[in-house]
């Protein structure tokens, strides 16, 4: 019913930027919380940035300063602009949002496919 498709991820020089976008398509009434995970090999996944629909944000203490999220309402998209890469930044990047269904009103939480994100030393 809804769908979200991430882009943006590569192979990047540390120090270096990318910028990931994730646009969510279907059956949406609203979209509430939007939010970038990442998860490295071996590890946990981890909450990296989330922007609430009126814009306030939270960031992992491991890339503020560096990472900015944001979003387009009109256009269902969430972005997160990675500045000062580090090799460290290296995972699978999702987003995640939740989202309020045309038909019932019910919120749920959906994820994207996921991609990946590489930062070379």
């Amino acid at each position: 019913q809804v769908q979200l498709v991430e882009s943006g991820g590569g192979l990047v020089q540390a120090g270096g930027s990318l910028r990931l976008s994730c646009v969510a398509s279907g059956s949406i009434f609203s979209i509430n919380d939007m939010g970038w995970y990442r998860q490295a090999p071996g590890q946990q996944r981890e909450l990296v940035a989330a922007i609430t629909s009126g814009g306030r944000t939270n960031y992992a203490d491991s890339v503020k300063g560096r990472f900015t999220i944001s979003r387009d309402n009109a256009k269902n998209t969430v972005y997160l602009q990675m500045n000062s890469l580090k090799p460290e930044d290296t995972a699978v990047y999702d987003c995640n949002a939740r989202v309020a269904l045309v038909n019932t009103r019910k919120e749920y939480s959906y994820w994207g496919q996921g991609t990946q994100v590489t930062v070379s030393s």
